[in-house]
């Protein structure tokens, strides 16, 4: 996806395509001039500042002004110089980041969205991209690094991403034990890329993945609203059936799915292999949900997995089944 051009002379962007992580392979350790952030469980979202005019895009380009308001007023006040940000809002359960207490921003209706919510955000920033009319993504990181911790004020709205130093299987192993998602791995002398690059890599603890929503099944027992979403993913041209998931659910993000789901229910499966389930009720594959895991089975579908939320900022054309390069 190409950017766009500037608005105007000295303002920033309207957009820059944001740069993506590797999977790493579970034994690869990064060798080398390296640095470690723990990975985030929330939203990512670029910030683009000039003066009192902020945007916050999604990756997918979904503004989020009205839904984190507070990230608003703290980069407004923050930024001395017109810039665009790239970082993540979080919602923090204790000294982990929540992707599930996160959702309470989403689960709400459209009108109350300009409401600040009772669940606390932070935007944690970690790269630059542009920077009073240059754009600076041809640095190497360690420089844009610097840059943004001249240049960004940082209070209980807006923070800094904390850099970690040394060996990729000892901070593994912390972060296992301090109940992390994981790590990311950037090489100190890379460029910003607005793709997928080897350069930046995902060294994971807990296995993730996103899925397409592809339909639901009728609730049984003491359940309502749904039993289960049914899950796909995308695998060249074709949309691929991916298992169910029926955990992980409150009874108010029940609710909340039915009525989104409702309205999309179409007669024919939007997957090329449905299964056999006697109450499913499939839609159109508009919503994208994370889901925790603890495997693939052979046949390509997820076992044991768990509901964390839905994904806003996710393209369900891009969902595709996330392994780690050979």
């Amino acid at each position: 996806m190409a950017e766009e051009p500037a608005p105007g002379e000295d303002g920033p962007p309207r957009w820059l395509d944001p740069m993506a992580a590797t999977l790493a392979r579970p034994d690869e350790s990064p060798s080398g001039d390296w640095r470690f952030e723990r990975k985030l469980d929330g939203v990512r979202v670029v910030a683009y500042c000039d003066g009192d005019h902020v945007r916050l895009l999604s990756r997918n380009r979904i503004r989020q002004e009205d839904v984190y308001p507070e990230v608003v007023d703290a980069l407004r006040d923050g930024l001395a110089l017109p810039a665009v940000v790239d970082g993540e809002v979080v919602a923090f359960a204790g000294d982990v980041t929540s992707f599930e207490l996160l959702q309470q921003r989403m689960h709400v209706h459209d009108e109350a969205r300009s409401r600040r919510s009772s669940v606390p955000v932070t935007y944690l920033a970690f790269d630059l991209l542009w920077l009073a009319g240059r754009d600076v993504r041809s640095l190497p990181w360690r420089d844009r690094r610097t840059l943004l911790e001249q240049v960004l004020e940082v209070d209980e709205a807006v923070r800094l991403t904390e850099v970690l130093e040394g060996d990729p299987d000892v901070l593994r192993a912390r972060a296992r034990t301090e109940g992390w998602e994981g790590l990311i791995a950037k090489r100190a002398d890379s460029t910003y890329q607005g793709r997928r690059s080897r350069d930046w890599l995902k060294l994971k603890v807990v296995r993730e993945q996103e899925m397409v929503v592809v339909g639901f099944t009728e609730p049984s027992g003491g359940r309502l609203h749904l039993g289960a979403l049914l899950l796909g993913y995308h695998d060249g041209d074709r949309l691929r059936f991916g298992g169910k998931v029926g955990t992980g659910f409150t009874a108010a993000v029940l609710k909340d799915l039915r009525a989104r789901l409702d309205p999309l229910e179409v007669a024919v499966p939007p997957v090329d292999d449905p299964p056999r389930e006697p109450t499913a009720h499939w839609v159109r594959p508009e919503l994208v949900t994370q889901v925790g895991f603890g495997e693939w089975s052979a046949a390509g579908r997820l076992r044991h997995p768990r509901y964390k939320g839905l994904r806003e900022d996710t393209d369900p054309a891009a969902v595709v089944r996330e392994e780690p390069p050979a």
